[in-house]
């Protein structure tokens, strides 16, 4: 049985959560409307209707649930800054009691002796900005680079640990290309475009907390999968690289100076054409502390002729008969390993902390408990594997949970529970679920 002890006393153990999936008060105190509140009113968007305009009401109960951090064992909570809480319009007015707001979460978490790990931009773009064309908008790097600097000036202080950008593919493919996410774009255009100023805002946002924040850790998080082929087939295996591109290659070697990922595709060989030009590559390019892993499956792919430019097709974890979670996402902690050792192998990256893992399962509360024994072998599964990457030496220096309690999970809305700690959405009332119990045994350990 794994140990935190195995992992040295210097691993850092911690939860994640985001602002626009916890916080709720979508419009008070100051706050203006997220591209996130724009599309929860949008019919047939978000599972069962739901909206984050309550959400789990961290907001009035940030101190309630800081403490139950510290009570199930944690030192690090990782927290996001709604940017429109900070800014309502994007830009322009501070909203004094967006500064305040976060000043006490941090202040609460440094009284209770943990560690505040910052996101500064975890999805929930102004909808002010989407509406001069969000991230696909020449304008949004400077408005982005005023937040930072907003953010660094207001918490540098007191904060050094710091997220610039949560899994950049994740919200350019699935908000401006697919559509499925908020602001709801699609089409090769505007997804090639937020990518474009998504990574000049990831590589600018390390350089202005580098310049702002004394002996700040700077890292930015990229959602990663192992890319399988689903036969040894030449198209399953050049459509399973293609995948592999855009899934864990896009950002991450830009950030390394080493331009966007062409190989084999001819897509990609025309976005660096008009993208990865010297003078763009150089300013892609930051020496981050650590990179962030997020890591929940891996993928699966064969050849699809009738995809378009992709030309990949996902084989489901369910129809090959593999153990899955309630997301149908496979749960295979050999992938994780293979994931966090792709990453290790560039030269680049200094340390690795995983920023996200975790699972959703259909849980239930019964007479005041919540038996989630699925969840805990998910998790002993998965760190059993981690300390065999770390102790195979790849840079592997934290690990935070996914998450500290059920919250609105984008698209899924309340119905996907992936917390540590039940939340009874009418009432708020928090009970920490066996997975909780079994975190706090294990941290002791």
């Amino acid at each position: 049985m794994v140990k935190s002890t195995d992992f040295g006393n210097d691993f850092l153990w911690g939860v994640a959560t985001a602002a626009a999936q916890i916080e709720g008060t979508s419009d008070y105190y100051g706050k203006g409307p997220s591209i996130w509140d724009t599309f929860s009113t949008k019919s047939g968007k978000i599972k069962k209707g739901h909206k984050p305009n309550v959400a789990c009401d961290f907001y009035h109960r940030f101190r309630e649930d800081i403490a139950l951090v510290k009570l199930l064992g944690f030192k690090v909570f990782r927290f996001s800054i709604a940017w429109s809480r900070i800014l309502p319009f994007g830009k322009g007015e501070i909203n004094p009691e967006g500064i305040r707001f976060y000043h006490n979460i941090v202040d609460e978490c440094l009284q209770h002796g943990i560690i505040p790990y910052i996101t500064l931009y975890h999805w929930d773009l102004p909808q002010a900005l989407e509406e001069e064309g969000g991230w696909t908008s020449f304008s949004i790097n400077a408005a982005f680079n005023a937040f930072v600097s907003i953010c660094a000036t207001a918490y540098g202080d007191k904060v050094k640990n710091w997220i610039v950008i949560n899994e950049p593919f994740g919200y350019t493919s699935l908000g401006y290309m697919l559509g499925v996410h908020a602001p709801g774009k699609t089409g090769l255009t505007n997804f090639f475009s937020a990518v474009h100023h998504t990574a000049l805002a990831q590589a600018e946002g390390g350089k202005i907390l580098r310049a702002e924040i004394s002996q700040a850790n700077i890292g930015t998080t990229f959602s990663c999968s192992e890319i399988l082929p689903y036969t040894q087939s030449d198209n399953d295996i050049l459509a399973s690289k293609r995948v592999d591109c855009l899934m864990n290659r896009l950002f991450v070697e830009p950030s390394l100076g080493l331009g966007f990922p062409t190989e084999n595709w001819d897509v990609l060989e025309k976005f660096q054409i008009e993208y990865g030009t010297w003078r763009h590559t150089e300013r892609y390019k930051f020496d981050f502390d650590f990179i962030g892993l997020q890591n929940y499956f891996p993928l699966t792919v064969k050849y699809n002729a009738f995809i378009p430019v992709i030309q990949a097709w996902e084989v489901k974890a369910k129809s090959r008969k593999k153990a899955h979670t309630a997301m149908g996402w496979e749960i295979n902690a050999e992938s994780f390993y293979n994931i966090i050792k792709q990453f290790s192998s560039y030269q680049g990256i200094k340390n690795i902390i995983i920023t996200e893992n975790g699972a959703a399962y259909h849980d239930k509360l019964m007479d005041g408990h919540v038996n989630d024994v699925e969840r805990i072998a998910y998790f002993q599964l998965y760190l059993a594997a981690l300390l065999r990457a770390k102790n195979d030496g790849m840079p592997v220096k934290g690990y935070m949970a996914w998450t500290l309690m059920d919250n609105f999970e984008w698209a899924e809305g309340f119905t996907a529970r992936f917390g540590l700690i039940y939340n009874d959405f009418k009432t708020q009332e928090r009970t920490i679920k066996d997975s909780g119990y079994w975190w706090q045994e294990f941290l002791k350990r």
